[in-house]
């Protein structure tokens, strides 16, 4: 099965997407956005950058687990992951973006 990004909305009526991958786990969240067009924007920005290995920062939070946020060329945060337990797992997801943002279809679900 092939990834998917689901366009929300959020609690607070903004716009955001998640980036899934084929066998439904999350692999890639937004920031919230005011205008749906801001968040489509945003969706093609992974698309575009997600095959860029320079694009991902890759970090450690304060309670020891891995993450990453997917960057766009000007620097800008447009997706970041769930923590993960070790480095191999965050490796993992990176892959993962990388696999199924580009062809990833869009499912409208506001």
């Amino acid at each position: 099965m092939a990834g998917k990004f689901e366009l929300y909305l959020d609690k607070a009526g903004e716009h955001r997407f998640r980036l899934k991958a084929g066998n439904g786990q999350t692999i890639l969240a937004s920031e919230g956005y005011k205008q749906r067009a801001s968040a489509e924007n945003g969706i093609e920005s992974v698309r575009k950058n997600s095959s860029d290995d320079a694009r991902y920062d890759r970090a450690e939070t304060k309670n020891g687990k891995h993450r990453f946020n997917l960057k766009s060329t000007n620097g800008q945060v447009i997706g970041t992951s769930e923590s993960y337990e070790s480095v191999a797992a965050r490796d993992n997801g990176i892959e993962s973006v990388k696999k199924n943002a580009p062809e990833a279809r869009v499912e409208d679900l506001t």
